[in-house]
């Protein structure tokens, strides 16, 4: 009934193809845990399911002021948003957030790999649905822009080494088959293959 994923080399999805399995088990709701190495924020990115290319902010400022000015600055970022926040603030911020992030999708993780560990997976539009008359520091993780969201719409390292292996056996329309769950735009991929072919 406990499946683990194990890396040797880093932490498993972030810039690894193991977040194909961790988007597949959020669709069909299996929890999934982290066991971090580092930082809670490693940890939290590799069960996310959003992109691994992120910006963290570490704590948020307390003047009002600096907080506005950051959020907008934030917004306009592509990528996931990661920084560490108590209950009692996010429930303060939850207006900013809104103003600023209404269109994306949030995990807060508590007390990673502590007896009371909780990941809340939903949208920021519904922050305030959820009780946070709780206690820990919180990991905070807002997805990237929904416009840009749509699984690697880049090529990871890894993908770049299957498709140079593929090339030798199987065709670019092959291959670009073989990545259409990936929602990779298909002239990427093509591209990318001629490139390589164009080397040799």
């Amino acid at each position: 009934q406990i499946v683990s994923l194990v890396s040797d080399a880093g932490t498993p999805a972030v810039s690894d193809p193991g977040r194909i399995l961790v988007k597949e088990c959020i669709k069909n709701g299996i929890d999934i845990f982290p066991l971090p190495g580092a930082s809670a924020v490693s940890a939290a990115i590799s069960i996310s399911g959003f992109s691994d290319k992120f910006h963290f902010c570490g704590f948020l400022p307390e003047k009002q002021s600096q907080i506005k000015k950051l959020f907008k600055n934030l917004s306009s970022l592509e990528g996931s948003i990661a920084f560490f926040i108590s209950p009692n603030k996010l429930d303060k911020r939850i207006d900013d957030l809104k103003e600023y992030f209404l269109n994306r999708d949030i995990i807060i993780c508590r007390e990673i790999t502590k007896l009371h560990e909780e990941f809340i997976r939903l949208k920021v539009s519904d922050l305030k649905k959820i009780d946070l008359n709780i206690k820990g520091e919180l990991t905070a993780i807002f997805s990237e822009k929904k416009n840009s969201i749509n699984n690697f719409n880049y090529l990871t390292e890894s993908d770049k080494k299957i498709i140079i292996t593929m090339l030798s056996k199987k065709t670019i329309k092959d291959i670009v088959y073989q990545f259409k769950d990936r929602n990779i735009p298909k002239r990427t991929i093509y591209n990318y293959c001629l490139e390589k072919k164009n080397e040799d």
